[in-house]
């Protein structure tokens, strides 16, 4: 009897593992995550060939916990003059006349028991990159990194790889001149920057 709950019990644990690895694996994270959106955007041309940066769009990314999604307002500033007559526009179209908001799909979702806070990252020189990948060769909008817990935590606790000046946060090709690990201890420093890893930062 003892032998067969001992085999019951080193299975739980066994099957647990594995659960846990499964879960937490690369191939369960979301990497390559690109959900088809109700109107096809290629931040390749508008972010990469036009050079439109992130915060013409995502307006509240420097003050606000939670990005924006743009409104359709944001892409009728340029779209009533031009490509007026694009099929693809469409629906940007009838949202604009209508007040409909567009349902755009979140591609970087995160859970909702994870706090997470868009301005306080930005502000300290986390850029844009970092979190997003290169979003300005993107023709359609994919999660490039895991976004789990120890993938944050990583950052947390070493920061300086993911810091920059505060006016190249949304410059994506933005590489530093000479010794990056001592500039991003240098603005790690000047900021007083030290993230918290203790539980009740992310999950309150």
């Amino acid at each position: 009897m003892r032998e067969a709950s001992a085999v019951a019990a080193l299975g739980g644990v066994v099957y647990l593992v594995v659960l846990v690895a499964g879960v937490f694996s690369p191939q369960n994270s979301a990497i390559g995550y690109a959900p088809e959106q109700p109107v096809p955007y290629s931040h390749a041309l508008h972010a990469g060939e036009l050079g439109i940066d992130c915060r013409y769009c995502h307006v509240t990314v420097e003050t606000s916990a939670r990005a924006n999604v743009p409104p359709t307002a944001t892409c009728m500033n340029c779209h009533k003059t031009i490509r007026t007559t694009s099929p693809k526009l469409e629906l940007v179209r009838k949202s604009a006349e209508t007040g409909e908001p567009i349902h755009w799909v979140r591609v970087h979702d995160l859970p909702d028991f994870v706090y997470f806070n868009h301005a306080g990252h930005v502000q300290s020189g986390v850029g844009c990159v970092s979190c997003h990948g290169r979003v300005d060769r993107m023709e359609v909008v994919e999660q490039v990194e895991p976004l789990t817990m120890g993938w944050c935590l990583d950052c947390h606790r070493d920061p300086d790889p993911n810091l920059r000046p505060r006016d190249k946060v949304t410059v994506m090709d933005w590489e530093p001149e000479g010794d990056a690990a001592a500039l991003g201890a240098q603005l790690r420093t000047e900021r007083n920057i030290s993230p918290s890893v203790d539980c009740a930062t992310c999950h309150r």
